[in-house]
């Protein structure tokens, strides 16, 4: 074999068998294959697309491309929980300690955010003293302390998703449904989980920026599922907007805990309650109920302070600080910069999620590029969304940055432009956008 012929044979849609697709995974990992046949093959396949069982042996190669986590000592079913990216996606600190505390094993490998998009792990981070590089052989200790862990992924799983990811991130090849599926699944796999749910972000600020192809996502991860023997559950999530009032590291976990102490908003509880019903489905406990039992018992763990005590138990598990009160203590104060207010009476017709993800990158809060340093207490505060009635005067959305960076006023004005393009508002009734888009499994 050759990697001319593989590129050749792909660019002329021929589909390739396992052996090849070895082959590439194989020299991709010992770096034998330059960059510039690897990104032309890339190119290939997101033109020429890939079968389903081309794309499950891809992301099988690419999970055995590094360590594959094994958790078979830890008892229960460990389901993993995965979300395609959004702005102000606070789900995964709230889902855990709900599924958690239904005695279910919860192993959250996560990952940074780049971009619009926020990481769980830069959220947990925010918290002072919070661990995050937790290796396999601690994982048994970690779940047996508090029944859940949350870390990065670790530089031995699926390394060549890793290069790949990076060469796609600069040849235009990251909107291949193919290529999408085998990095998320690869990780999955190789991160020892039993089942998985996934949550496939669909609007302006996700990949996916159309049902159509959120749907599509969802079929391709459900077929890797089944040929690996992987049960695979995909909840389809709007992110035309984004989800709660808060965009940020700090300022989300400040929303994580109102919710948590159950006065969240009801979008941010929709989605979370929908996600820990699927991952309880994939349980003894969970698998003869209907999903509106598993999402009222949910509910119930939200309001009792039942999933508030799991979260509190996770941060000091990883060497994270309470204060007396028993809320995180953060490694930094948001200080807020402006506020905007309406300057009509009206409805808000638009919250364009992508435009209020990039304001929050220019404030300090994500990342542009993966060596920049995030200002934890950067963010945005979003008062009101759609659907929502304003009256002249009432504020729209506050600029927030921490008290340690300095934030210069080109960045701030450059933000204040995204975030009045971001909203308008018109003057006849708005219906608020469903969170829930479906769900598939």
């Amino acid at each position: 074999m050759n990697m001319l012929e593989l590129i050749e044979k792909k660019r002329d849609g021929m589909p390739l068998s396992s052996e090849e697709i070895g082959f590439f995974v194989d020299g991709v990992t010992k770096k034998t294959i330059p960059d510039y046949q690897i990104s032309a093959f890339l190119m290939a396949v997101l033109w020429r697309g890939m079968t389903d069982e081309e794309t499950k042996e891809l992301t099988l190669a690419m999970a055995r491309s590094g360590e594959i986590c094994d958790l078979s000592d830890i008892p229960g079913v460990k389901v993993d929980k995965h979300s395609t990216g959004g702005v102000g996606d606070k789900v995964t600190p709230i889902l855990l300690p709900i599924v958690s505390s239904f005695g279910v094993p919860c192993v959250k490998l996560s990952g940074r955010g780049l971009g619009f998009t926020g990481g769980t792990i830069d959220k947990f981070e925010s918290i002072e003293g919070f661990i995050t590089s937790v290796e396999p052989s601690q994982f048994r200790e970690k779940i047996n302390k508090c029944g859940m862990l949350l870390g990065g992924q670790t530089e031995g799983l699926a390394p060549c998703d890793k290069y790949l990811y990076a060469l796609r991130d600069v040849t235009g090849t990251v909107p291949s449904i193919p290529l999408i599926a085998s990095s998320i699944m690869s990780k999955k796999i190789a991160g020892g989980s039993d089942a998985i749910v996934l949550d496939i972000t669909c609007g302006s600020g996700a990949f996916m920026k159309d049902k159509e192809s959120a749907e599509a996502l969802a079929r391709q991860m459900l077929a890797i599922g089944k040929l690996a023997g992987k049960p695979v559950s995909c909840v389809l999530t709007s992110m035309e907007q984004p989800l709660g009032n808060a965009v940020g590291n700090i300022l989300e976990m400040q929303e994580v805990m109102e919710t948590l102490a159950g006065n969240g908003r009801e979008d941010v509880k929709t989605v979370v309650l929908t996600m820990a019903a699927e991952m309880l489905k994939h349980t003894p406990y969970g698998e003869k109920l209907d999903t509106e039992t598993l999402i009222a018992q949910c509910g119930e763990k939200l309001s009792n302070g039942e999933a508030l005590a799991k979260f509190q138990e996770l941060i000091l598990s990883q060497g994270g600080m309470l204060d007396s009160t028993g809320h995180p203590v953060f490694v930094d104060e948001p200080f807020e910069v402006m506020t905007v207010f309406a300057d009509s009476d009206g409805y808000v017709e638009r919250c364009d999620a992508l435009s209020v993800g990039e304001a929050s990158c220019l404030l300090g809060a994500g990342r542009m590029q993966k060596t920049d340093v995030i200002d934890m207490g950067a963010g945005i505060k979003l008062h009101k969304k759609v659907g929502d009635m304003v009256s002249r005067g009432e504020p729209l959305y506050s600029l927030y940055t921490g008290t340690k960076d300095t934030v210069s006023e080109e960045r701030i004005d450059e933000a204040l432009q995204k975030m009045e393009s971001a909203y308008k508002i018109g003057s006849l009734p708005v219906a608020k956008i469903p969170e829930i888009m479906g769900v598939i499994s």
